[in-house]
């Protein structure tokens, strides 16, 4: 395969990746054309804004289109169905994720993260060395999500990023729908009392931004019921072995509650290693 780079939002960006795994129609890989960015920005304006209540910028509900300036640094990770096609004549983008490794983040003045979390302590308590990459704007097109395989391909997608580059540690925001946080004692007590970070390394919403995750004491949460009430995506993340930092933020554009998520890829459950074909 030839790798190929471009100049302007694939400036320094390895493209032409193998795809990287196929369910049926179905396969993940990389974006390669700023039309696949578009594709991406597409998809999730019509999740984010349509389905759910985000309030868009004027320029985003005229392109409908959910953009900002991360998008032109940033790796895309996409599940491509094959056989069904967008008005352009491309192969549909059914799910994406946005990657960001270090070297991109500093393109743009940090990780999108740090402006929810203080990423002080965990950066420099990590390892010399340590390679991170930032998780975020993950979503699957209503109609695929109970599609088998959408989301699988989707997690083996950036299984494979991750053995390609090396990276020891991801992080990210993850979001439950709704910003009425005395809704949300239950998962919130449950990651907080059950989930999380170490107390050396451990990330903390910014003090403007804090709202206690404590609302229920440990004794009264049950918690099969607390991890059944989790959006899918973070009960994932939460069953592979991740961890949580201090405090939510509530996100009035996007009308969600957001927790931090620590992910080291040593600390994955042993089953979820196997089904994405990590090295143990």
């Amino acid at each position: 395969m030839v790798n190929i780079y471009e100049a302007g939002p694939f400036e320094g960006r390895l493209l032409q990746w193998p795809v990287m795994a196929v369910s049926g129609a179905l396969e993940v890989r990389l974006a390669e054309t700023e039309h696949e960015i578009e594709q991406a920005q597409r998809l999730r304006y019509a999740v984010f804004y349509e389905e759910m209540d985000a309030i868009p910028s004027p320029a985003m509900r005229e392109t409908g289109r959910d953009f900002d300036k991360y998008d032109d640094v940033c790796d895309h990770l996409l599940v491509v169905d094959r056989d069904t096609h967008d008005e352009d004549g491309q192969p549909l983008v059914v799910g994406t994720y946005r990657l960001t490794r270090e070297q991109d983040a500093a393109r743009v003045g940090g990780f999108y993260t740090a402006s929810e979390y203080d990423l002080l302590p965990m950066i420099s308590g990590l390892p010399k060395g340590t390679k991170y990459l930032e998780l975020g704007r993950s979503c699957v097109l209503k109609s695929y999500r109970a599609r088998p395989g959408t989301m699988q391909l989707l997690w083996k997608g950036l299984m494979a990023y991750v053995a390609r580059f090396d990276i020891d540690l991801m992080f990210g925001c993850a979001s439950l729908p709704g910003i009425d946080v005395d809704e949300l004692a239950m998962p919130l007590s449950y990651l907080h009392h059950f989930h999380p970070m170490p107390e050396d390394i451990r990330v903390k919403a910014r003090p403007e931004l804090f709202t206690d995750m404590n609302r229920l004491a440990a004794d009264q949460i049950d918690q099969r019921e607390a991890l059944r009430t989790l959006p899918p995506l973070l009960k994932g993340y939460v069953r592979a072995g991740c961890l949580i930092g201090e405090g939510a933020v509530v996100d009035r554009q996007f009308s969600t509650t957001d927790v931090f998520i620590y992910f080291p890829l040593t600390g994955m459950d042993a089953r979820y290693r196997s089904r994405f074909g990590l090295a143990k």
